[in-house]
């Protein structure tokens, strides 16, 4: 166990209803790392994050952030603590302006700096100014992707969670996306990169773990998981 880790997660077990899709998984993110968590479909990266994030409760093992356990915590509980999730398909409020979408990130936490915190967003995503009035429908997907994290940022996370955030971007956009990571990343923020897009997200990430049927089949520095060619073909695809 990591001295210095914030998220400490031990033979977690979850799933839907009779159905256990995590099978004991153990992982820790530092403080002020980038963490991947890489898997194809199916592997149970998106049951993950529902237990992470209290969406669902998990039938088993420990989740503890900040040092006190949050397994089984409410949602609206694990939010105002600071661990904070952006989740796949950006699940925006189409029918809320962009500002009003930015300002409900903070309704949990953050609301005493939401000005400030505005600033900040607006700043990093200059594109959410230029539309600030815009139903959040009619952004570009690459748009609805900068509110989406936007949001999360609105809530002064300890630690981030995003949940495919490359997901059905155009090349050039997913390139700008990875950079925006690791410049959030270098302010400090730390960072659970739960991604398929195997090459970019080893290539930032500090350390890496792979999910393979519910468990973490590979896990280690980065560098070493993208270096090691037997790995790359075994359970990367590359």
């Amino acid at each position: 166990m990591a001295d210095d880790a914030i998220l400490q997660v031990r033979d977690l077990r979850a799933g839907y209803g009779p159905v256990e899709i995590l099978r004991g998984v153990d992982l820790d993110v530092r403080a002020g790392e980038i963490v991947a968590l890489l898997g194809s479909n199916g592997a149970g990266k998106s049951t993950l994050n529902n237990a992470l994030s209290g969406i669902f409760r998990p039938f088993g093992g420990s989740i503890r952030f900040m040092g006190a356990e949050i397994a089984g915590a409410p949602a609206a509980r694990i939010v105002e603590v600071g661990l904070v999730q952006v989740p796949e398909g950006r699940r925006v409020f189409p029918n809320l302006s962009v500002r009003e979408n930015l300002e409900l990130g903070s309704y949990r936490r953050g609301r005493a700096n939401r000005a400030r915190n505005l600033e900040r967003v607006v700043g990093i995503f200059p594109r959410l100014a230029e539309r600030a009035g815009q139903a959040a429908g009619t952004l570009s997907g690459g748009e609805q992707q900068m509110l989406a994290i936007g949001r999360g940022l609105m809530t002064e996370p300890r630690l981030l969670i995003l949940d495919e955030p490359s997901l059905g971007l155009s090349p050039l956009l997913v390139e700008e996306m990875f950079a925006l990571i690791r410049r959030l990343n270098a302010d400090g923020l730390a960072i659970l990169l739960v991604e398929q897009n195997v090459v970019q997200s080893l290539a930032i990430a500090r350390r890496a773990y792979v999910l393979e049927h519910g468990r973490i089949a590979l896990s280690g520095p980065a560098a070493e998981l993208a270096g090691d060619p037997a790995l790359r073909r075994s359970y990367l695809g590359l």
